[in-house]
């Protein structure tokens, strides 16, 4: 088998069977979760010390930067939510540079400018990149203070990403699902809002396009 860090983590949660694991719910419902960095920490300590004893794996990390890119670059729209920093927001960012801009973007972290870090680095900066559309809705969430520029507006919240993001998810998907989830809903009511996507120029695009427009993916990082 040809291992990617994809792979891998899929091979993880299949074999943790453990119903409290994002990499079990991950790798039941076939969403790829991207590491960019797999060595870096304890995984990468035991791929370590699995080569000593056996030769080890051969890892391809270009087939997963194939699958993040063209994820981006061939989706009618794309949105990001990015916890933290560092390589992860730089990774996911980089991707949507192949496609002008990501339209919809909310950043989670506690960083600031001030020290020159990727994670404290707000939209404006990605959109001078061309990694958040000029017209997109970037958010991060650092803090308070409403800063339109570029035409996008961006809140900014001190807060750290393990408090702030189950009250957003509590109030966005989770309140879909239990909409969709709801009798009237389940007897032929009003439930979630159908998605919409473009159409590529040509067949090829066509084709990427319904694969990636109803994707999700995951990128974290090894820590």
């Amino acid at each position: 088998m040809e291992w990617t860090p994809s792979k891998i983590i899929k091979f993880l949660g299949n074999e943790i069977n453990d119903e409290s694991s994002i990499l079990y719910w991950a790798a039941k419902n076939e969403i790829p979760i991207f590491c960019p960095a797999i060595t870096d920490g304890s995984l990468g300590d035991m791929l370590y010390f699995h080569s000593i004893k056996t030769g080890g794996i051969k890892i391809d990390i270009l087939a997963d930067l194939r699958e993040i890119n063209n994820g981006a670059a061939f989706a009618a729209k794309t949105g990001v939510i990015i916890l933290g920093g560092g390589i992860v927001k730089h990774h996911i960012l980089n991707a949507n540079l192949m496609r002008n801009g990501a339209d919809h973007a909310v950043f989670i972290n506690t960083g600031q400018e001030y020290d020159g870090s990727d994670a404290g680095a707000r939209p404006d900066e990605a959109v001078s990149w061309g990694k958040l559309k000029p017209e997109s809705h970037g958010i991060k969430v650092t803090m308070t203070s409403w800063l339109p520029e570029f035409g996008t507006e961006v809140a900014q919240i001190y807060a750290d990403a393990t408090l702030i993001f189950p009250l957003l998810v509590a109030q966005t998907f989770a309140a879909q699902h239990w909409q969709a989830s709801s009798p009237a809903a389940q007897l032929g009511g009003d439930s979630s809002p159908v998605s919409q996507h473009g159409q590529g120029s040509s067949p090829d695009a066509k084709t990427q396009q319904r694969k990636y427009s109803t994707s999700y993916m995951i990128s974290v990082s090894n820590s």
